[in-house]
């Protein structure tokens, strides 16, 4: 117990004491606001690394760490530029006032899967240094993908143009007979309608990037898709092969499933198989097989299957035959005639009724493309 003292003298010691308490509460708020501070700085997305005038690290946040490598407790105090060594930051770190960020390889970066971090330098205090770090690595990924689109499309609709360019230019300057005028009409309508395809196919794309998940009050009765994509197929065969030897086309499904319905959008569901059916009369060269079946697994989903006997696809671009306009051979898709989205299509469709497309090839005996729905995805029809 304090003893009380009066007068004066106790007046002075009552204030000390209240003063005394006053600055200890006003540490322990400074305290919990620097607890608070550091709390949200480590809980920041992005990464935050505190140098001192010597640009040895201070401290960092565990996003910092994470992105760079570095240890946020055993590095403290190690100078930044022994443990990043890469070129770009170097020089990056001799810049008096760095407008523009450095962007450099993360921890984990590999060829196969690369990661990217972007480093932004500022000064603060007597000679310190504050480093924001932030991934970037998907946002490279995303301008990667738009510069090749924009330069897939420019290149996919300029050459028919430029044909048809050169038959207009034909038909305006030169006397031609009938039969030439219509024989150039027709190539010039074949680009008009190869145009067409690919305009219709990046509004499709669009529509299904930009569009809800499909209800599933639709219904599309199995019988009617597969009779469709059939009559398509052999049209299709049949204009493409004129009067080569005709491709083998069947189409079955089990007979379980004759009253079947898939529920979703009908449009988007016809287009799908129709897009593997398509590419299958076009690499299947004449005399070829192509197979289409409908039934169901063990596990209740529905399942969709277009094998064919054509050239083949290496295991190499396997993976890669869902990107958009992605080719296995740029010459040989031009001439069937395909746009190189069609299996970005399927994907999307896919994806948003919440199945799968699976693709399996071998090179010189053909390949097999399936369609993999959920058990709630479809039913038998009442």
């Amino acid at each position: 117990m304090v003893p009380s003292i009066s007068g004066w003298w106790g007046v002075v010691l009552d204030r000390s004491r209240k003063l005394l308490r006053d600055r200890e509460r006003s540490i322990a708020t400074g305290d919990q606001r620097l607890k608070d501070f550091l709390s949200a700085i480590q809980a920041s997305p992005n990464g935050v690394l505190m140098l001192d005038a010597n640009a040895q690290i201070e401290w960092c946040n565990q996003t910092a760490a994470t992105h760079l490598g570095i240890h946020p407790e055993r590095d403290v105090m190690q100078r930044v530029g022994n443990l990043l060594r890469d070129p770009a930051f170097t020089a990056y770190m001799t810049v008096e006032n760095p407008v523009d960020p450095v962007v450099i390889p993360g921890h984990r970066h590999r060829l196969e899967r690369p990661v990217r971090i972007s480093v932004q330098r500022h000064r603060y205090g007597e000679g310190k240094q504050l480093l924001l770090t932030r991934d970037v690595t998907m946002l490279e990924q995303a301008e990667a993908m738009r510069r090749d689109f924009v330069a897939n499309v420019s290149h996919e609709i300029r050459t028919p143009l430029t044909v048809m360019s050169g038959f207009v230019e034909t038909l305006l300057t030169l006397q031609l007979t009938g039969e030439e005028q219509h024989r150039y009409l027709g190539l010039m309508s074949i680009q008009a309608a190869r145009m067409q395809g690919l305009v219709e196919d990046l509004l499709t794309l669009s529509r299904l990037e930009g569009s809800p998940v499909p209800s599933f009050l639709n219904a599309l009765p199995l019988k009617r898709l597969m009779e469709t994509c059939e009559l398509e197929a052999r049209g299709l065969s049949d204009t493409l092969l004129q009067g080569a030897a005709p491709q083998i086309i069947l189409f079955e499904s089990n007979p379980a499933l004759d009253d079947a319905v898939l529920m979703g959008e009908a449009r988007e569901l016809q287009s799908a198989l129709s897009n593997l059916v398509s590419n299958a009369v076009r690499y299947t060269p004449a005399g070829g097989q192509i197979h289409v079946s409908i039934d169901h697994g063990i596990d209740g989903s529905l399942l969709m299957m277009v094998r064919d006997t054509g050239v083949g696809i290496a295991a190499e671009h396997l993976p890669r035959l869902t990107e958009r306009f992605y080719r296995v051979d740029r010459s040989r898709s031009r001439e069937s005639g395909g746009t190189g989205l069609g299996l970005a299509i399927v994907k999307h469709v896919m994806q948003r009724h919440g199945g799968s497309l699976s693709i399996t090839s071998d090179v010189g005996h053909g390949s097999c493309f399936k369609l993999i729905f959920p058990a709630n995805r479809w039913r038998f029809h009442p």
